[in-house]
């Protein structure tokens, strides 16, 4: 208890140093095509392939959790070293290759100026806007790690997680349950794998085959799509109705008993959580703005970064 309060402390301590320390108009004036660049490498990936937000939401969300937003998920592995992106949570992430042009095409225009940390938090934010979601200044100036490693994963807030493994996980990295609650609305970009639900639809419990919270209906097509012990590679189902869009659906269809994860579902069993998601279903306004202020203090978490990488694989 007394090391998990310490690392709280010390990481609160980081994120509020951070925030002052980064800016939005940071590379103004080193690097004024920056977010132009950027974009166009997100829109030209997005052309070719509509999972493209989703992934770099999740790689920025996934990032951000392990050491802090430093683009250590992007490193690759080394010898006998195992990086995040070689993790179990990690394996499905993708698009890699969106934040390795977008580099590539910034660096013949700015050479060593720009961190892969600022690229991903810059992708991250054009993916949603682009998906018909909100836009917002994104602070910049952080650098990148050197260090990734798969066993800090085990950090990353699972698709089981209870309300109270939630609310622990989040508030360790300085954010609050609406932070959470607004975040989660990030699944309304995306798809979930049968392994990240199968024990909602499979042998729940003693007595329940099925999550009773699960609407029946719901429940019977995603039985039907990832029948029990499922081998099928990639069989899944969208986390919302509307998976390319960036709305409040997901929220909507939560509340009708209509969620993907249990840490879905676990946002109705607490009065404030349930209250959030209510708030958010019924306005999407609300939503949105409680989404920018969550992604933009989510990006404030420090990763301690010490360089500029060259390429987002490799540390300097």
């Amino acid at each position: 208890m007394a090391a998990t309060l310490a690392f709280t402390l010390l990481l609160l301590s980081t994120i509020s140093c951070l925030a002052n320390a980064l800016s939005s108009n940071y590379y103004d004036h080193t690097c004024p095509r920056l977010e132009y660049t950027v974009n166009s490498a997100v829109k030209k990936a997005m052309m070719n392939d509509k999972t493209v937000p989703a992934a770099l939401l999740r790689m920025h969300f996934h990032d951000c959790f392990i050491r802090g937003c430093d683009a250590s998920v992007l490193l690759e592995s080394k010898g006998k070293n195992k990086a995040e992106k070689d993790a179990p949570p990690n394996i499905s992430l993708h698009a890699f290759y969106v934040i390795d042009n977008a580099k590539k095409a910034v660096e013949t225009q700015c050479p060593g100026v720009v961190s892969c940390a600022d690229i991903l938090s810059l992708a991250a934010r054009d993916a949603v806007a682009l998906s018909g979601g909100p836009t917002w200044e994104v602070p910049k100036g952080r650098k990148d790690g050197k260090i990734s490693k798969a066993s800090d994963t085990r950090q990353l807030p699972g698709p089981t997680f209870n309300i109270s493994q939630l609310q622990q996980s989040f508030s360790q990295r300085g954010l609050s349950m609406e932070d959470l609650v607004a975040l989660s609305g990030g699944h309304t970009l995306g798809f979930a794998h049968c392994s990240s639900f199968q024990n909602r639809i499979h042998n729940f419990n003693a007595s329940l085959d099925t999550d009773p919270s699960i609407h029946p209906s719901f429940a019977a097509s995603l039985r039907s799509v990832c029948p029990f012990r499922n081998k099928v590679r990639n069989a899944g189902a969208s986390l919302d109705s509307t998976t390319t869009s960036f709305d409040n659906a997901y929220y909507k269809l939560l509340l009708q008993g209509k969620s993907i994860f249990s840490s879905d579902q676990a946002l109705l069993t607490n009065p404030k959580t349930k209250a959030l998601v209510s708030k958010f279903a019924s306005n999407q306004n609300e939503f949105e703005n409680a989404f920018v202020k969550s992604m933009i203090k989510m990006s404030n978490i420090s990763g301690g970064g010490q360089e500029i990488r060259l390429d987002c694989k490799v540390v300097r």
